[in-house]
C-alpha cells in the first residue's frame, strides 16, 4: 500500500470525470437493490364469517429468497385452522441479485482505487492503461448480462409478489377458506436499479475510449512515432 497517494488532480480530466460518473452510479445501483424491504397483504375470510377478513402478511427483501418467506397471521388469532407459517412465497432469485450487487460493489471499489489512489502508478505505466481497456470493455458486458438477468427476475418478483400469490397458496384454494389479495410493496427502487444498472453499462462504454487513449494501442513509443514520421533510422555497417 506504499504506492497509495491520494490525488484528486485526475477528476479534473474527461477520464477521471466519467469514472466518478460510474462511481456514482454504481453506488445507486447497489443501493436501491441491496436495501429493499418489502410486504406482501392477502385479506383472509373463513366461512360463514365472510365479512370478517384478518390481514396474513408475507415479509421479503434482498436477497429475495421468496421461498423462504412465510406468511404471518396476526398474532394470537387462529385463521381458517390453518398455520398460514408453513406456507412461503414462490422462488428463490437470490443468485440474479447478488450477482448484480455483488458486481456493483466491485466497480464502485475499482474506480475508487485505481483512479484516486493509484494515479501516479496509472499514469507512469504502459501495461495498467491496457489493463484497465480490457477491465472497462469486460465490465460494460457484465453489466449488460447483470442488469439483464436482475431485470428478469424482478419481473418474476413482481409476478410471485403480486395478485397471482392468491392462486398459488394451497389454503386460499380450500373449501371455506375465501382470499383476496390487498395489497403489495412499491417496488419503484428495484425499476430505479435496473435504470442504473443499464446507465452504468453505458457509461463504461462511452469511457472505453477514453481508456483506450491512455494504451499503447493509442500511444506508441517514442521510437516507433519518430519512425512513422519519417526519422532517420540508424547507420548501419557498410
Amino acid at each position: 500500500m506504499s504506492s497509495f497517494q491520494l490525488n484528486l488532480n485526475p477528476l479534473k480530466e474527461p477520464l477521471g470525470f466519467s469514472k466518478v460518473l460510474e462511481w456514482i452510479a454504481s453506488i445507486f445501483a447497489f443501493a436501491t437493490c441491496g436495501g429493499f424491504k418489502g410486504k406482501t397483504e392477502i385479506q383472509v375470510a373463513c366461512h360463514p364469517k365472510v365479512s370478517d377478513n384478518k390481514t396474513i402478511t408475507a415479509t421479503f427483501g434482498y436477497p429475495f429468497r421468496l421461498n423462504e418467506a412465510s406468511f404471518q397471521a396476526p398474532q394470537g388469532v387462529n385463521m381458517c385452522d390453518v398455520d398460514w407459517k408453513n406456507h412461503v412465497l414462490i422462488g428463490d432469485y437470490s443468485s440474479s441479485a447478488q450477482f448484480y450487487v455483488t458486481f456493483a460493489v466491485f466497480v464502485f471499489l475499482y474506480c475508487m482505487l485505481l483512479y484516486v489512489g493509484y494515479t501516479n502508478l496509472y499514469r507512469d505505466s504502459r501495461k495498467l492503461p491496457m489493463v484497465d481497456f480490457v477491465v472497462t470493455l469486460v465490465a460494460t458486458f457484465l453489466w449488460l448480462v447483470s442488469t439483464s438477468a436482475w431485470a428478469k427476475a424482478l419481473t418474476d418478483i413482481k409476478t410471485a409478489t403480486g395478485r397471482n400469490i392468491v392462486q398459488e397458496l394451497l389454503p386460499c384454494n380450500q373449501q371455506g377458506v375465501i382470499c383476496h389479495f390487498g395489497s403489495v410493496t412499491s417496488m419503484g427502487s428495484l425499476n430505479a436499479s435496473v435504470i442504473f444498472g443499464f446507465l452504468n453499462m453505458i457509461l463504461w462504454g462511452g469511457n472505453a475510449w477514453f481508456v483506450y487513449k491512455e494504451t499503447s494501442l493509442h500511444s506508441p513509443s517514442n521510437t516507433s512515432t519518430s519512425h512513422s514520421q519519417g526519422g532517420i533510422p540508424p547507420p548501419t555497417g557498410i
